[in-house]
């Protein structure tokens, strides 16, 4: 199950151009989003400890997503 709220995830569908969308393409796109944020911070946990370093960086997430976007 989704962690991100159904209702965030229907307002950036909203900002992106949607004018509607069904419940189930909602739950798709959060379960989407989450996958995807995970692969990011999965990636930039792996860059923090190459860098002997323990609190992840705005530089980290920036890299591990393109990284993520590579695959």
């Amino acid at each position: 199950m989704a962690e991100i709220p159904l209702a965030v995830v229907l307002r950036i569908m909203k900002v992106a151009g949607a004018e509607r969308a069904n419940r189930t393409a909602v739950k798709i796109m959060a379960e989407r989003a989450e996958d995807f944020g995970a692969a990011v911070a999965n990636e930039a946990a792996k860059l923090t400890k190459l860098a002997d370093r323990k609190t992840i960086l705005g530089n980290d997430i920036k890299l591990a997503t393109e990284r993520v976007n590579r695959r």
